[in-house]
């Protein structure tokens, strides 16, 4: 199972194991990590999930699709190069150690 590290609001760090094809926020949100609200439940519809990717994923994760991006707009905390909404990042084995920064505002 690929790890997921979530570095929380409180700056303490939460590593968990995802299933293959879910999506960061549903691993955060079946393990209650803090700051993870996913409102609309991975709808694309709220930008409650709003996490900032380690550099050293940004490539394999890949960037936001336009619609994404739009919604990015929207996030309460700042949006950064590196933001992402964690239900749109799908966990595979090649993701194995992801580590993501929870905005700390949702």
């Amino acid at each position: 199972m690929p790890r997921i590290n979530f570095t929380v609001p409180d700056g303490s760090i939460q590593t968990v194991e995802a299933n293959e094809g879910s999506s960061v926020m549903e691993t955060g949100v079946r393990f209650g990590v803090p700051g993870i609200v996913a409102e609309c439940g991975g709808a694309l519809a709220c930008a409650t999930c709003h996490v900032y990717v380690d550099d050293e994923f940004l490539s394999a994760v890949g960037g936001p699709d336009d619609f994404e991006d739009e919604m990015l707009d929207d996030a309460e905390s700042p949006r950064a190069e590196n933001s992402r909404l964690s239900c749109q990042i799908r966990m595979s084995q090649s993701l194995d150690g992801l580590s993501v920064t929870v905005a700390p505002e949702q």
